[in-house]
């Protein structure tokens, strides 16, 4: 019960937008979302440093993904060989990111090792990513990092749903969903990118046509999400599609992010 409860503190602490949706989730699935959602910003923790070097984010980032592709069980959770791995950079790395083994072991044990196994693949993806610098020049560029870093998340959230309501969700569309949230995050974080050297923009792009982009991907998933039934999925991406929405429109209106209490107004618009 420990792990349960600072595990639900730590998302409360490291997302706004998903701590809502995952607390109101039925016990079980709660659980997987949860272990998934926190190992995977565990890495991306690593991936956005804003310090650390791309050789030693990649280091970081493919032990993580051999460690977690050798796992079979929470019993025997290689949780010593993480802890080893991670040591030199224990002033460094966050919380969130040092006890990704406790993560890990959060989920149900019939579908843990899907959430180990998306953690490892975007490990490695995040580790090219971080070698190459981030290098972004076409628009398929930008469509393989969305996908490596957040798309490939539907396709977990499709899993886990199938595995807890046996519901089968358009996975193309899954993708999309990812794809549009990671890309509001591009455009919410643009200053800081750009101050680190980071351009996630493809050549010749200008923040009208990274709108537009993010719009499609999540206009595509909104308008499919219509004709899903009124399961624990619909309600759970809710929240994030609609403070997403309303993230665009706060950027495009010239603010950096939506309030604490712009957000309190779109939660309880869709609870009543």
């Amino acid at each position: 019960m420990a792990i349960y409860q600072e595990a639900m503190q730590t998302l409360k602490l490291t997302s706004r937008t998903f701590y809502l949706p995952i607390i109101r989730l039925p016990k079980g699935i709660r659980e997987a979302v949860a272990s998934g959602y926190l190992c995977l910003r565990a890495i991306d923790e690593v991936e956005d440093h804003p310090t650390l070097e791309g050789s030693h984010k990649a280091k970081i980032l493919h032990t993580i993904s051999q460690i977690f592709q050798a796992q079979t069980s929470a019993d025997s959770f290689a949780h010593h060989a993480l802890e080893t791995a991670l040591v030199e950079y224990h002033d460094v790395l966050p919380e969130v990111t040092l006890r990704i083994g406790e993560w890990a072991c959060l989920a149900p044990t019939f579908i843990a090792p899907r959430v180990w196994e998306a953690t490892a693949t975007m490990a490695d993806r995040m580790a090219h990513w971080a070698t190459n610098g981030f290098e972004v020049v076409s628009m398929a560029d930008l469509d393989r990092y969305t996908y490596g870093v957040a798309g490939s998340v539907g396709l977990l959230l499709c899993d886990l749903w199938a595995w807890f309501e046996k519901i089968q969700i358009h996975r193309t569309h899954a993708i999309q969903f990812g794809r549009g949230l990671q890309t509001v995050n591009i455009l919410r974080n643009r200053s800081e990118d750009m101050e680190r050297g980071v351009n996630f923009f493809p050549q010749g792009w200008n923040e009208e046509r990274m709108f537009a982009y993010a719009r499609e991907n999540l206009d595509s998933f909104s308008l499919y999400s219509k004709s899903l039934p009124p399961t624990t999925f619909k309600s759970f991406v809710a929240i994030p599609r609609a403070l997403a929405y309303a993230t665009l429109n706060a950027l495009e209106r010239g603010e950096k992010k939506l309030t604490r209490k712009a957000v309190l107004d779109i939660v309880q618009q869709l609870e009543a």
